[in-house]
């Protein structure tokens, strides 16, 4: 009942209602399926995993998000970002790993919905933002570099020129191929061009395709089959298990996180709507669960596919459940032409996606911003070509970024000292005051320079945390054992109420200061 909540009761009905938006949802997800296909399959081929388990991933993904996600009219399915972190769990533990990190992932992603944990999101800075992409699209490529290799030997010779023109020709069809005509998915022409000229072209009939590539890695051909009911097998003890997969299960939920909320938020500007995170991330969740017990590999949204829904019509929930479920008939019944798609072709297709995928503005943004930005993008972007790790790389760089931050503000702590006619020191501080701060804080009074009667007044400053509560506690005491009266003004009733001391503060000024309160530490008795 918890889920059913969360489906739109009525979405069915309205989109039935209008013929022309369900028209136009249907004949965008036919395109958006036909061009899915050899995505899908070279994302496989990413994450290591027979194609197969990348077309399943597809389907399950696109029909499930399509009827519980929050974002109608986005696509979503196997993708690159997810892709290159499930490597390095399936060559180092095996594909049966990987589903069961889709189910702790499940859990990960409903508990993100429903607690509103998508928001961290907002904590990534855009300049990690930028290089997550951009990192995105460097290991994509590095990943296709290994494709160009055959039993741990790099193809030469005329086998190269053939491999390269194939490349080329993909790329030149998926490029020029928009500008004469939108109503057909360059990406599909081109696979369809391609495999045509390995099939018939004279001199071509050794090139490699997905079901020599199949062969040649010990995966079994392409059998069109639906998804079946699978529990992951696992040979060690539970506990031994949830310590390898929680990792990843993590990393794969803050890519999902970073990517599919990324794509939401583009719809919406795209479209003008607005879409349900909650949902959304729910649904994605629910997806992925029933990834891992159908031997799938779990996707996320795809901007691409999104794109081309989207510039196609697509609006409703219908052009993604159309979407799936013309790609599951392609997969049960073509599977045999699938195999003959060669790998030059998916190889141009998945450098198409990287030129797509990168920033390409960075390099001329980077002379114009802050020299800080400029250090995160560095960091973030040797982080990723090195390890690999996407969800490492943002995470460091939102740490860099903090305390880049952090140092800055600490900077901007600054005071207005001067006495009155009424020999009254004054203290006017500016500037946030919390950890990284309270050092510059310490050194900004002159104590044994004030005179008998001292104001420090917080209207422009801001007490942010307890390090910043003792180094006022600390200060209010040197006062105290200089026998000299100090007022704390404009200081909050939060931060009043934390001050060690506080039952000393007993005189409350409300005549000077009537609308903020002054907490008033009097001199101690004489002895």
């Amino acid at each position: 009942m918890l889920l059913l909540s969360y489906i739109q009761k009525t979405w069915w009905l309205n989109e039935l209602s209008d013929k022309n938006q369900l028209k136009t949802d249907i004949l965008s997800g036919l395109t958006v399926a036909l061009a899915l296909v050899p995505e899908a399959i070279a994302f496989s081929f990413v994450a290591g995993v027979n194609p197969m388990v990348g077309l399943h991933a597809a389907f399950i993904v696109w029909l499930l998000t399509a009827i519980f996600g929050g974002r109608p009219g986005m696509i979503s399915g196997a993708t690159g970002a997810l892709a290159v972190v499930m490597t390095s769990l399936v060559v180092t533990y095996g594909v049966e790993y990987l589903f069961a990190t889709l189910i702790l992932m499940w859990a990960l992603q409903i508990t993100f919905g429903i607690f509103w944990l998508w928001k961290l999101v907002r904590l990534i800075p855009h300049p990690v933002m930028i290089w997550f992409v951009n990192g995105l699209a460097i290991i994509i490529f590095l990943s296709q570099i290994e494709l160009f290799r055959v039993d741990e030997q790099w193809v030469s010779g005329n086998s190269m020129l053939i491999m390269w023109g194939l490349i080329l020709l993909t790329m030149a069809i998926i490029q020029f191929l928009p500008k004469l005509t939108k109503s057909l998915p360059s990406g599909l022409v081109a696979i369809v061009v391609v495999t045509l000229i390995s099939l018939f072209v004279p001199g071509f009939e050794d090139v490699r395709n997905v079901s020599s590539y199949l062969a040649e890695n010990g995966y079994s051909n392409l059998i069109g089959s639906f998804p079946v009911f699978h529990i992951p097998v696992i040979e060690v003890w539970f506990l031994e298990m949830m310590k390898i997969i929680t990792p990843y299960a993590l990393i794969l939920a803050i890519i999902w996180l970073t990517e599919s909320l990324m794509t939401l938020s583009l719809i919406d500007e795209i479209t003008e709507t607005r879409g349900n995170n909650n949902k959304e991330s729910i649904g994605q969740g629910i997806a992925n669960g029933v990834c891992g017990f159908f031997g799938a590999m779990g996707g996320c949204a795809m901007i691409g596919q999104s794109m081309i829904n989207i510039s196609n019509g697509g609006r409703g929930r219908m052009s993604g459940i159309s979407a799936s479920l013309f790609l599951i008939l392609l997969i049960v019944f073509a599977t045999k032409y699938i195999s003959m798609i060669p790998l030059a072709a998916l190889v141009g297709l998945m450098f198409m996606v990287v030129i797509g995928t990168f920033a390409w503005p960075t390099f001329k943004m980077l002379p114009k911003i802050p020299r800080s930005d400029a250090f995160v993008i560095v960091i973030v972007t040797v982080i990723t070509v090195v390890s690999w790790d996407l969800a490492l790389a943002v995470v460091a760089g939102v740490i860099i970024s903090a305390l880049v931050f952090a140092w800055k503000k600490a900077e901007d702590i600054s005071v207005k000292r001067y006495i009155d006619d009424k020999n009254i020191t004054h203290y006017e501080l500016n500037g946030p005051l919390f950890f990284w701060s309270i050092e510059k804080f310490k050194t900004l009074f002159q104590i044994k320079d004030d005179t008998k009667e001292i104001i420090i007044d917080f209207a422009d400053s801001h007490v942010m945390d307890h390090s910043a509560i003792e180094a006022i506690n600390s200060l209010t005491e040197k006062y105290e054992k200089s026998w000299k009266r100090l007022h704390l003004k404009h200081l909050s009733p939060d931060c009043r109420m934390r001050i060690k001391n506080a039952e000393k503060i007993v005189d409350i000024n409300v005549i000077e200061d009537p609308k903020y309160y002054v907490a008033d530490i009097k001199k101690p008795q004489e002895l």
